[in-house]
């Protein structure tokens, strides 16, 4: 249960002044973009997590003569003439001259009211006028300014300023006060942190750094590295590791299975291979193996490159269940790649001796009915599938090893879910994305790691070209003489906002031109496709039937074609490393020599320069993962709304990293001492998950 003293922060903000039902739907869409329903509150928490992006300095007052190009500004003037516009163009803005002796500027408004402006703006009176300026024409102008008052009301006006980040519907001044009501809410909390760590690093309890964060004084108080702001950042990282070690320590508390295996069936799969395994696979498997035989439960990641080989090293994994009489689970995020899994892995699994069978959404009625009951007799050794597997109905004779493909796809809650259905299963959760150390402790903090870092034998080095879009023609010939050789490419086409019916449209443009250009050849694929459609266009290019594949990103993940050399993707620009390495990944997969074009529009701004820089230096995925999270953050860096992918409201795992780390080892530190969090401290530390919503651990606790 919540502890009562929070149960103030956790008030709705309706009842603060100015802030009534309609604004607080528009304050919910603010501040809380991911909250599990659509009628969600904006509550007082969300008040005090909203912290200022900058400030207004109104104690600085420049001449009109002396006035930015841009910025807030606050000037003292007196009021000069009005001119409102024509009664029969009431689309025109209403203008008022104002000046001092040194220039003139001049006050905009649209759709103003004539007398109340009259009222306000009372011309030859003095006013003290504040706002964002911009030029027009050369001239100095502010539209709609933030306060306009007599010099008695300017002596009332606060100097300083916080400025927040704002929605449509929501103006700066109700929002500031909002948050200063909000501030007033902050109740007596018990101090959670080690007396001794906050006295060493000079930080102050968490209320007043609270309070003084959404009070700074000069632009120096609004860094990430201020006392303040690294004593919030730091509860925050506590509260994730505390919530992910007592996950941890939840999961292996339950009783596990040793699953030693004969090593039979994995000799006969590796025999059958055509390739012999690389060092860090070897490694890995022997990794693996070693929980797997273990009597606690495994839960280990297993990250590796695009194409470093993680689906043999997951089907050795699953063959070690099957020897110890176990079955297998292999979840993958879309139906496309779960099929693909499955295309690649039944020879092998034939050679050996393994039963393989697959469920997606797709498979229905009689087929479904049949596969479900030879599962439940385990007739079945390995079930390959998508969230489908997750199903109620779905019922396995005995589930020993759970292997989880592209984990940030899935939240925890899903992971835990296929767990469920095997009480003592152990865990393997795969990812392509290589993930930098400091994102893979606050994503996968309850996991050990392996990684994957060469590349199989055979695979190619990918030629990676970054060239402007204007080469469009060129790019169209070299495309010609490609597939009049008998070659193959993928053509992405470019994300052009967060919505899938539009990026669709651009998609359908693009394959329609490239159509027209080489007839007969071009498919399509897209996200919104029927499952049987996305595959059948698959197969035609893997088969040869089409040569050119245009698709939005949903080749991105999995998709195997040796004989596609090229891949090009359009307006590079807007991808994310990550992304356009995933991409890149899916050519140099076969003998021939690759290619990878990454054509971008307009100038370059210095972060997608610096991406795209990148892609053409190196192809070593967790070098790139690197330099991903430290171009865009975390957030963007997976998806912030990745089920996965925990959302930080203070602390930013780039500036505050080394807070990481120490973080980690506290909570360890934490639950080794008091594993039910019943002392003093520990209660104190309850409050604390609460406070940052990883409550759920809370609930471990008591759960056996």
């Amino acid at each position: 249960m919540r502890p009562p003293r929070l149960n103030p922060l956790f008030a709705s903000a309706i009842g603060l002044k100015g802030i009534g039902p309609k604004l607080d739907k528009v304050l919910a869409r603010l501040l809380r973009p991911g909250a599990a329903t659509a009628n969600a509150e904006a509550r007082i928490l969300d008040l005090l997590f909203h912290l200022p992006s900058g400030l207004i300095d109104r104690r600085e007052r420049p001449k009109l003569d002396a006035l930015p190009e841009k910025g807030i500004v606050t000037v003292e003037v007196t009021v000069g003439k009005h001119k409102p516009p024509p009664p029969h163009l009431k689309r025109l803005p209403y203008r008022v001259e104002c000046f001092d002796d040194t220039g003139s500027l001049t006050l905009v408004f649209f759709h103003a009211f004539a007398d109340h402006l009259q009222r306000v703006l009372p011309p030859g009176e003095t006013r003290f006028i504040s706002g964002s300026v911009d030029w027009f024409q050369g001239s100095p102008q502010i539209a709609h300014p933030d306060h306009i008052v007599s010099a008695d009301e300017f002596a009332r006006l606060p100097l300083i300023e916080p400025v927040y980040p704002l929605t449509a519907g929501l103006s700066p001044k109700i929002l500031g006060r909002a948050v200063r009501a909000a501030l007033e809410k902050i109740p007596s909390l018990p101090e959670w942190q080690d007396e001794a760590w906050i006295k060493r690093k000079g930080w102050g309890d968490f209320a007043a750094s609270l309070r003084k964060l959404h009070q700074p004084q000069t632009h120096g108080d609004l860094d990430m590295l201020t006392p303040e702001r690294l004593r919030l950042a730091y509860d925050e990282l506590l509260a994730n590791q505390l919530a992910l070690s007592l996950v941890r320590k939840h999961m292996k508390r339950k009783a596990g299975r040793s699953f030693a295996g004969t090593g039979e069936i994995r000799a006969r799969l590796v025999t059958a291979l055509p390739y012999s395994l690389t060092a860090s696979q070897s490694s890995a498997i022997a990794e693996i193996l070693r929980d797997m035989a273990a009597p606690e439960r495994m839960l280990r990641l297993l990250q590796g490159d695009v194409g470093s080989g993680k689906t043999v090293v997951a089907l050795l994994a699953l063959a070690a269940a099957v020897e110890s009489g176990a079955q297998g689970a292999f979840m993958a995020p879309t139906e496309i790649l779960a099929r693909q899994h499955f295309a690649t892995l039944t020879p092998l699994c034939e050679k050996a001796g393994l039963r393989l069978s697959i469920l997606t959404g797709r498979e229905k009625g009689r087929v479904r009915s049949d596969l479900l009951a030879a599962l439940a007799a385990g007739e079945i050794d390995i079930l390959i599938g998508t969230h489908a597997l997750f199903q109620d109905d779905v019922a396995f004779h005995d589930l020993g090893l759970v292997v989880i493909d592209e984990q940030h796809r899935f939240g925890v809650h899903q992971r835990l879910a296929l767990q469920a259905k095997a009480q003592d299963a152990d865990l393997l959760v795969m990812t392509a994305t290589p993930i930098p150390r400091t994102l893979a402790l606050t994503v996968y903090g309850d996991m050990d790691v392996s990684k994957l870092t060469e590349k199989p034998a055979g695979r190619q080095p990918v030629d990676t070209r970054v060239m402007p879009s204007e080469r469009m023609d060129e790019v169209i010939d070299g495309l010609r003489r490609l597939l009049e050789a008998g070659g193959r490419a993928y053509w992405i086409c470019p994300l052009v906002e967060e919505s899938e019916l539009v990026d669709l449209a651009a998609a359908e443009d693009r394959a329609r031109a490239l159509a027209t250009a080489f007839p007969g050849r071009t498919g399509l694929v897209h996200g919104r496709m029927k499952g049987a459609e996305k595959d059948a266009a698959m197969a035609s290019f893997k088969a040869g039937d089409i040569t050119l594949l245009v698709s939005t990103t949903v080749v991105e993940v999995g998709v195997d074609v040796p004989e596609a050399t090229v891949m090009i993707v359009e307006n590079a620009e807007r991808f994310g490393l990550a992304q356009l390495h995933q991409l890149r990944g899916r050519v140099g997969r076969g003998a021939g020599k690759s290619t990878c074009l990454l054509l971008y529009q307009g100038k370059l701004g210095e972060t997608a320069k610096a991406r795209l820089t990148i892609m053409r230096e190196t192809e070593d995925g967790f070098r790139i993962a690197e330099e991903d999270l430290r171009l865009r953050g975390a957030g963007e860096m997976l998806g912030t709304r990745q089920a996965g992918l925990p959302v930080f409201r203070v602390a930013d795992i780039v500036a505050h990293a080394d807070l990481l780390a120490a973080a980690r080892d506290d909570a360890g530190l934490i639950l080794a001492r008091d594993a039910n969090l019943a002392t003093p401290r520990g209660e104190a530390l309850r409050h604390l998950l609460y406070l940052f919503e990883r409550d759920d651990a809370v609930r471990l606790i008591s759960a056996g």
